[in-house]
């Protein structure tokens, strides 16, 4: 929550580009760190900084997404990138069958081993962050038309280059003027007045998914080894379907938001959410799921959340302005995990030490009602903003014009 806040003030000041490095060294250096904690406290400083890392890269990466990918598929491209994550949590999952074996490695070096790797994996990233140009929206913004030109250039070459044909037409034009910054109560006057009913559908978004996706994902280890007597280290086996069926989520239902349109495809994948979980809540308190059911009940149902999931974070970071969409995205992201990154796992972990399986019902069914609000509030007040420029969904706060 502080990392997003923080490192995103400081992306729309610095710049898309200069945070992208920031972030991911924090979040590199912090995790490498981890490895070699000595103790409890150790571990717990590192893993806040790790965090801190996280939050600041959803920001950074959600502002480039949006500022560089044409209208046309700008909602696949976004749930993609975001679903992207469950890729690395397959990774993670399979990495920690093998490290976690004690018949491989001794147990006080399996996990150590585990976070050290996961830093040696975002050295590649580091490298590929160098091919991205800074924003030329946000350079524009702060009095570097010159330079957003030149990216823009270099880009349409490129297209040139693989053979394709741009035309030369007249676009719509409006005066900006530059700024160095954009005042705190200039932000306030932009979420809560001028665009107060996005940042109510955004807040209602990222509020239900982040309680619905923490509940069930920062549990699901407990819920195998305490319900089901799965062992620790077979976990892995499970979260891979998952991680598989969250992925595909944002894959093939990705178009459809470009298609079919924004808030038709939100309102649905949140109440096909809200009502697959509350299905199999029943079938749980019930006890008639083994733990392979629960896991493909789970893996149906993160199909349609994951990219729900996503669409909350595209609905956030295209519905408002550019000098401050780095913020807002922080801002909501920051809202979100306070109440389901520390909410929902406190609440579920207390669920789960009481053994009933009715007292978990009823914590998976408030996620399902959270779930079903969430789908109409975007239904009524969601904006259509697919295939749209960014500039028509939201005029700058610099615009003179």
């Amino acid at each position: 929550m502080l990392g997003a806040l923080l490192f995103g003030w400081l992306t729309d000041r610095l710049g898309r580009k200069r945070l992208f490095f920031i972030t991911l060294t924090v979040y590199l250096v912090a995790t490498a760190s981890t490895a070699f904690s000595w103790d409890f406290l150790s571990f717990a400083v590192f893993r806040f900084l790790t965090g801190a890392g996280i939050g600041g890269e959803y920001t950074a990466i959600a502002s480039a997404i949006q500022e560089f990918i044409p209208a046309r598929y700008r909602g696949w491209t976004d749930l993609i990138i975001n679903g992207s994550f469950w890729i690395g949590a397959a990774l993670g999952a399979g990495g920690s069958i093998v490290l976690l074996d004690p018949a491989l490695l001794p147990p006080d070096l399996g996990w150590r081993a585990a976070f050290f790797i996961g830093s040696v994996l975002g050295l590649v990233i580091l490298v590929m962050r160098s091919w991205v140009p800074e924003s030329p929206r946000w350079l524009m913004i702060h009095g570097r038309p010159e330079e957003a030109d030149e990216i823009l250039d270099m880009i349409e070459d490129g297209h040139r280059r693989r053979g394709h044909y741009l035309l030369d037409e007249e676009l719509a034009t409006f005066r900006l003027r530059s700024r160095r910054f954009t005042p705190l109560h200039e932000v306030w006057q932009a979420l809560f007045r001028t665009h107060r009913n996005r940042t109510f559908v955004g807040l209602s978004l990222m509020a239900a998914q982040a309680f619905f996706y923490n509940a069930v994902f920062f549990t699901y280890a407990l819920i195998l080894t305490e319900f089901y007597d799965i062992e620790a280290s077979q976990v892995g086996w499970y979260l891979l379907p998952f991680a598989v069926g969250n992925f595909l989520g944002p894959l093939l239902l990705g178009r459809l938001f470009d298609t079919v349109g924004r808030r038709p495809m939100i309102a649905m994948t949140y109440a096909l959410s809200g009502l697959l979980l509350a299905l199999t809540a029943g079938l749980f308190a019930a006890d008639v799921l083994s733990a392979t059911w629960q896991t493909v009940a789970w893996t149906i149902i993160f199909f349609f959340a994951s990219a729900a999931a996503s669409s909350a974070y595209l609905t956030v970071s295209e519905t408002f302005p550019l000098e401050i969409r780095a913020l807002a995205i922080a801002f909501f992201y920051a809202v979100g995990t306070g109440i389901g990154g520390i909410g929902a796992p406190w609440l579920f972990g207390a669920l789960i030490d009481t053994g009933s399986r009715v007292s978990l019902f009823g914590g998976y069914l408030l996620g399902a009602i959270l779930m079903l609000a969430a789908a109409l509030i975007a239904l009524r007040f969601g904006i259509a903003a697919e295939r749209k420029p960014l500039e028509a969904v939201a005029i700058p706060l610099s615009a003179a014009d």
